[in-house]
């Protein structure tokens, strides 16, 4: 089960996250041509490990376990899903 990032993220895109990320799959991160153009930060589902680690270094709490998601930002699970169907 992946870890999604929501609304809360959309406009911080702080990246304390993608530091503490051990197999890399959250972005995009500062250095990637599309972090001026993106609206927030995702998590790519098929490589994330469910570590958990992310959680707590977001300051705007936006990450959560799938079956975490507040019902009312339900919608980024696929938000975070379709960013990297692309």
């Amino acid at each position: 089960m992946p870890h999604i990032i929501t609304e809360p993220c959309i406009g911080t895109k702080d990246t304390s996250c993608v530091a503490v990320c051990p197999v890399d799959c959250i972005h995009p991160k500062k250095d990637e041509s599309t972090f001026g153009e993106a609206t927030q930060l995702y998590i790519d589902p098929d490589t994330c490990i469910d570590c958990g680690l992310c959680v707590d270094e977001c300051p705007v709490k936006a990450i959560f376990p799938e079956d975490d998601v507040p019902a009312e930002w339900k919608k980024f699970i696929q938000i975070n899903a379709d960013h990297y169907k692309s």
